[in-house]
């Protein structure tokens, strides 16, 4: 079974309110906007957030235009799926390809403008890309070794996420004092929530990768050695 016709499991926390939200504004879209045009503005939104956590090293106030910018991408990244399906124009192999390219592309964004911001260390940034895509990796592995497309691990998809950098965002722009230091390195909640996070996928991810080759082993015994 390919990637693109294994059965799609969301179990992240919003998923039920989000997908509901995407279809009523989905099928209020104009007609002369498509799949693709939602595709490209995610993409520009993520180089937009990355240039704005970039810029927020000359002013803090770049953290309201990256909140923006996440709103933005939200709308871009969820909600071309939704409308192809909304209109019954899908394209499974085109658009399984492309959104888990353009999700890797914006992944990559948002983690190095995070870590060139004032406020993400710029190991945390990559520490969290580096696991963001890993996680993924799995997930196509397991559509073709399990014919299953769970996107989710645990309760915390994309949109928890951005809902957690705005709540940072606006924390910050706010004046909160977030920052702190540990064993001389200075950090802030950006960095605690971003090691939390990338801790607790690579735990799951573990536990599951154990999983998934039990089942197999149990689907494929080894040959005996005599």
């Amino acid at each position: 079974m390919t990637g693109y016709a294994a059965t799609r499991e969301p179990n992240f926390l919003l998923a039920k309110h989000e997908k509901r939200l995407l279809r009523a504004i989905a099928a209020r879209l104009p007609r002369w906007i498509l799949p693709d045009d939602l595709t490209a503005l995610g993409v520009a939104a993520a180089i937009g957030i990355c240039i704005a956590y970039l810029a927020t090293n000359a002013s803090h106030a770049w953290l309201w235009v990256a909140s923006a910018l996440l709103v933005v991408h939200w709308l871009g990244d969820s909600l071309d799926g939704t409308l192809a399906r909304v209109r019954g124009i899908e394209r499974p192999r085109y658009g399984y390809y492309l959104d888990h390219l353009v999700d890797a592309i914006a992944t990559a964004c948002i983690g190095i403008g995070l870590g060139l911001s004032p406020f993400m260390l710029l190991s945390t940034g990559a520490l969290i890309v580096v696991a963001y895509l890993v996680c993924p990796l799995n997930v196509y592995l397991e559509s073709q070794a399990l014919g299953r497309f769970s996107i989710g691990y645990g309760r915390i998809g994309p949109t928890e996420v951005r809902v957690l950098l705005i709540g940072l965002n606006t924390a910050l722009a706010l004046g909160a004092p977030l920052g702190f230091h540990l064993a001389g390195i200075g950090m802030t909640a950006f960095d605690v929530a971003g090691l939390a996070i990338a801790g607790v996928m690579c735990a799951l991810l573990v536990a599951r990768a154990i999983g998934n080759l039990r089942a197999l082993r149990r689907e494929e015994p080894a040959a005996s050695r005599f």
